[in-house]
Parts: C-alpha cells; sequence; structure tokens
C-alpha cells in the first residue's frame, strides 16, 4: 500500500545516505593516489603534533626596512622553498603561506635543521675592491698598498680546456706575494665609496640611520663618515676611542650604514658584518662589503647575478672536491666573459694589491646573500662553463646548486621558530586526542541512553554515523588537498560532539511537546521534525559560519580547529537528515515507541487506561 500523500519515504532517503556512504568510501579506497596496503589507504594525514617531525617559521620582509613583501612575491617564495625541501628527498614536506609575512615549512615524521631552506642564494660576482682587517679589534694591523702582509686568498682560478675555474688552493699567509706587484693608480679613487655616489635609500633606511647616528653620537659618526681609507689608528691613535661605540652595534644596526662606514671604521668586523640580516647587500648597482677568512674585503658593484646562471650541479672536480658547477645563460655568459676579462686586465687599476692573488690578478668573489663563498683569482677570459669552489661536502655542494637552480628567493627572510617533535611525543599527542574524543563521545551516549532509552539508540547510531563519514572524509581530503589533522583538529571534533547533541534535545523536546499536545507518537514525529528544523539549520549554519570565519583568518593550527569543526558540523547535519529523521519515523511505528519505560519520552506519553470491572455490591440482609 501506497504511503499517503505528503508523507515521507524513510527508505528513500537512508538509501541516499547509504550511496554517499559507498561513494565515499571508494575514493577513500581508489582515488586520490590512494596506494599500499588496505590499512595504509585508511591512514588520514596526520600533523607534526600527532607523528611528530619539524615545523619552522618564517618572516618575510622585502628590504631591511622591514616593509611587508607582495602577495605574489610571497606565493614565488613559497614555490621555490617547496622545490627546495622536495630536493631533500624528503617525502609529505607542507610548506604554506600564513597571514601576508609567514611561511610555515612542515615535515612530518622527520627531524631535521631547515635554516637554510629560507635563504635567499641571492647569487652575486664581485671583484675584490680593496682589503682590511676584519677583526674589529682596535689595534690590529691595517694591511697597506707597499708589499706589506695582505690577507691570503681562499684559492685562484686556472683556465682549463672546458673554461671552468678550478681553485687552485693556497696555504701561505702571504698569498698577495709571490709575483705581486704593488701597481700604483692614479684612478684607485674610483674604486672608493662615496655617500654622495650611494642610490637614494628609502625612508625606512634613513630612519635606523638616523637611530644609530644618536647611538654612536655626533662625533663619532662625523669622524666615520669622514674617512676616505681604513682608519690608520698608529697615525692618529685620537680615533680609537671616537670610532669605538661602531663595535657596540648590533648586526643590524651595522647593515644600514652606508658602505664607506663599514668598510673604513676598524671597529666593525666581520662579526657584525657576517650576521647582518638577509639581502643587506642585495643591491647590484652599489659597491658592498663582505668578509671571508676574518679579511674585510671591499666589493664592487655585481657584473653578473644568480639570475644569469641556467644551470646548476654538484660534481666533482679533477681532484676529487666537491664543487658547483655552473651554466650560463646566453647573455649572462656574455656577462661573465666581460667581467673575467675585465678582472684578468684590471682595468682602470680598480683592485688594489692588497686584493689581488697571488699572480696579481684581480679575484672575483662568488658572494651568496652576505657572505663570500669564494674568490678565486681570475688567470684568463673564462668563454664556458664555471665552477665555484671551496671546503664543500656532497651535501653542501648539493644544497647550494638546489639553491641557485631553483633561483634566488624575491623575498628574504628570518627564522621565528623550528620546532622538533619526537615520535613519541606525537603518539603520546594522539593517543591524549583520541582518548579525550572517545570519552566525550561516550558521555553523550550514556547520557542519551538515560535520558532518552530507546531514543538513545537513534543518538548512538548517529553519532557512529558520523564518525565513519567524517573519518572517511579526513583520509580523503587529506590526499586529495592535503589536509592534515593536528591536536587541534581533534579539539574541533570535539567541539562538534556538543554541537550534535543540541541537535537531539532540540528535536527530542519538540517531540515530547507535540505528545503532550495530544497528538499520538506517529503524527507527533513529522510535526516535531518541521518544527524543529528551523532551528537545527540555524544552530548548525552559526557554527559552520563562524568556522569559516575563523579559518579564513587565523594562522596556525587554529586554521585546522576550524576545519575540523565546521567538515564535522556538515556531516552532522548530514546526519540528521538522511538518518535521525527516518530513523524516527520508523520507529514511530513500532510499539515499543509508545511505552515510555522504553521510548525514553516518560510522562508525555498519556498514561494507559486499563477497562475497570464493576464489582457486584453485595446486598447485606438485614
Amino acid at each position: 500500500m501506497a504511503p499517503p500523500q505528503g508523507q515521507m519515504r524513510p527508505g528513500r532517503q537512508l538509501a541516499v545516505l547509504g550511496a554517499i556512504f559507498i561513494v565515499l568510501y571508494l575514493l577513500v579506497f581508489f582515488a586520490a593516489g590512494a596506494s599500499g596496503g588496505w590499512k595504509e589507504r585508511l591512514e588520514p594525514r596526520l600533523g607534526l603534533d600527532l607523528v611528530g617531525g619539524t615545523r619552522l617559521t618564517l618572516e618575510a620582509t622585502n628590504t631591511v626596512d622591514g616593509r611587508p613583501p607582495t602577495s605574489e612575491n610571497l606565493e614565488e617564495a613559497r614555490q621555490i622553498i617547496e622545490n627546495r625541501v622536495n630536493a631533500y628527498g624528503v617525502a609529505e614536506a607542507e610548506v604554506i603561506t600564513e597571514g601576508d609575512r609567514n611561511i610555515v615549512i612542515s615535515l612530518p615524521g622527520e627531524n631535521r635543521d631547515l635554516s637554510d631552506v629560507g635563504s635567499a642564494a641571492e647569487l652575486r660576482f664581485r671583484k675584490l675592491l680593496k682589503a682590511t682587517d676584519g677583526s674589529g679589534v682596535l689595534n690590529a694591523p691595517v694591511p697597506t698598498e707597499a708589499g706589506e702582509p695582505a690577507p691570503s686568498p681562499s684559492g685562484s682560478a686556472a683556465p682549463s680546456p672546458s673554461g671552468s675555474v678550478e681553485p687552485e688552493v693556497t696555504s701561505s699567509p702571504s698569498g698577495g706575494q709571490g709575483g705581486m706587484a704593488p701597481t700604483p693608480s692614479p684612478d684607485a679613487s674610483a674604486a672608493e665609496p662615496s655617500p654622495s655616489a650611494e642610490a637614494p635609500v628609502v625612508q625606512g633606511i634613513e630612519a635606523q640611520r638616523k637611530a644609530v647616528e644618536e647611538k654612536v653620537g655626533a662625533e663619532a659618526w662625523q669622524t666615520a663618515n669622514g674617512l676616505q681609507a681604513p682608519a690608520d689608528l698608529a697615525t692618529d691613535p685620537s680615533l680609537a676611542d671616537k670610532l669605538k661605540p661602531f663595535g657596540e652595534l648590533t648586526p643590524r644596526e651595522v647593515a644600514v650604514l652606508p658602505v664607506p662606514v663599514q668598510y673604513n671604521v676598524p671597529t666593525i668586523g666581520c662579526a657584525q658584518l657576517d650576521e647582518r640580516p638577509p639581502a643587506s647587500i642585495k643591491d647590484e648597482t652599489q659597491q658592498a662589503v663582505a668578509c671571508e677568512n676574518g679579511i674585510k674585503y671591499l666589493l664592487d658593484q655585481a657584473k653578473v647575478l644568480g639570475t644569469d646562471v641556467s644551470d646548476a650541479n654538484a660534481v666533482l672536480d679533477q681532484t676529487s672536491q666537491w664543487v658547483v658547477s655552473l651554466d650560463f645563460q646566453r647573455s649572462g655568459q656574455e656577462k661573465w666573459t666581460n667581467l673575467t676579462r675585465e678582472a684578468f686586465n684590471n682595468e682602470g687599476q680598480a683592485c688594489e694589491a692588497s686584493a689581488l692573488g697571488q699572480d696579481g690578478k684581480c679575484r672575483v668573489a662568488v658572494v651568496l646573500d652576505n657572505r663570500i663563498v669564494s674568490s678565486p683569482e681570475i688567470q684568463g677570459v673564462l668563454v664556458g662553463s664555471s665552477q665555484i669552489t671551496g671546503s664543500f661536502t656532497q651535501a653542501d655542494a648539493a644544497e647550494l646548486a638546489g639553491n641557485l637552480r631553483y633561483g634566488a628567493l624575491p623575498v628574504t627572510f628570518e627564522e621565528q621558530e623550528q620546532q622538533n617533535v619526537t615520535a613519541t611525543l606525537g603518539e603520546s599527542h594522539l593517543r591524549a586526542g583520541l582518548l579525550a574524543a572517545a570519552i566525550g563521545m561516550l558521555l553523550v551516549i550514556i547520557y542519551s541512553f538515560f535520558y532518552y532509552r530507546l531514543l538513545g539508540s537513534v543518538i548512538f547510531l548517529s553519532l557512529v554515523l558520523s564518525a565513519l563519514l567524517l573519518f572517511g572524509a579526513l583520509v580523503f581530503l587529506g590526499r586529495s588537498i592535503g589536509f592534515t589533522l593536528t591536536l587541534a583538529g581533534i579539539a574541533g571534533i570535539i567541539v562538534s560532539l556538543g554541537v550534535a547533541a543540541d541537535s537531539f534535545v532540540i528535536y527530542f523536546e519538540r517531540l515530547k511537546d507535540e505528545i503532550r499536545e495530544g497528538r499520538s507518537p506517529r503524527s507527533a514525529v513529522p510535526r516535531a521534525w518541521v518544527r524543529a528544523r528551523r532551528t537545527i539549520i540555524s544552530a548548525n549554519a552559526i557554527t559552520i559560519m563562524s568556522a569559516v570565519v575563523l579559518y579564513a583568518v587565523s594562522v596556525g593550527t587554529v586554521k585546522g580547529f576550524a576545519f575540523a569543526l565546521g567538515l564535522a558540523t556538515v556531516i552532522d547535519l548530514l546526519v540528521v537528515f538522511l538518518f535521525r529523521h527516518p530513523i524516527m519515523a520508523m520507529l514511530a511505528r513500532t510499539k515499543a515507541f509508545l511505552s515510555p519505560r522504553v521510548s525514553g519520552l516518560g510522562r508525555a506519553l498519556p498514561p494507559r487506561t486499563e477497562p475497570t470491572n464493576p464489582r457486584t455490591q453485595r446486598v447485606k440482609e438485614a
């Protein structure tokens, strides 16, 4: 017999729910890159706080003035960093942006140092113009241009048939001698940077320079800016006291000083220069100061950039030393050839004697970020591929090659936090989270059976079904969109239990009200559903909107909490419509539903009326 018009068909709704369940688990087992055994296919993607691993947070800035980067630059940097991390051979690495400044790198299940992946890797090739002591000690000897001990170069460059630059490591402390004669240079002043020659700087740096000026004092600032060469303390001992405040500056404060001040002030040492913030010598059109082996060098403008490199690989040279082989683009190769010709011929006598190699040729520094990686002496005009040499291990060479191959970051970064979670700690967090979820679910079930009895079985089955659907969704979303379940996500799921319990209470209490008004249980179920449905939808919609807003404005693990809460609420709403109400309509047709003790409706059901048997009254005879 067909149901009356307007009456629901619970079988259809349950069939729809069953179809959703089947499709979801088919996706879990066979879609989104599912592989391995059945157990592996049922594993959700867990966060670091549950399985252990490493998380690194990097804060991005465009320049030393601290301005935030553009969203395009931040996304480009994220992609480059992701390529660098993947080049380590690390599986399941996650690199995401947070807010307008941060990039978070996560390596589940693996502890390792990630501090280098955020290096700018801005490669610059610069001639060494001058050299001076970089110890930062006031009484340190200052190299002169008249044959006194000069800094030893880290290597020299000899042309090979392939045109590569190969190192000749020297151990002599006087590498500037041996065939090198000081060459007077009438144009030496051309290599001397001057404050007026510098490009305009942004107001942020000017403000920081003003703060540094106030810190060191007007006398020290004027003295430092008046130097035309490294201060000779033997000639003028009074300079020691005047320039002493510069030795107390932080690396960030040193970074905003004019180039001549950084080079000429002897109290500014390599310890400060090496720790300057990333991109402190980023501008290729300006001269710069950098250190190598405790020697402070004045560097020329960058004539060849990292963007001129087409490929970089870690290889073994003829001496079985690890080097980084560079191939240049067409325009980059021309720039490199011009630079090596300029250095080989020392055009304009720009390279002073203190910075020349042992054969009297200019050296070209390979500058990565703020540091000199190597500075070979150019002994020929190079027209082919070249090599970056240094004391590289295989890992160091591969890392540097990867940084150069994937490109320089358009944004500079500072490490904010690196967190290592052991696998044991992660496992304990997972057990604690699951235990909390189980306790919460158990308490809801106990309360529902105690208060609603037969209706408690509806609550129990709804929660089990919701849990299965949520678990399948977590597994599938973890593989398809990379959603990672964290401890905060488990907290969101636990909170959703309260949302589910609210919808039960709303429905069942409305059902009691309908029965108290005199309706039969069978007719009360659809009427209670119509009236409770609006409240249930409104309550769940508010929770979902709150989760969406929280997800949109939050960062970090709070996003995981919001996503899990919203997902669990949507699934609960689905179960309410496709399972809970149809099951209630089916139970309303059973006899057990009419029993106050069994159904849990209590006093809402009218008391049963038992037929009365009139007793035959005996008349007492007189």
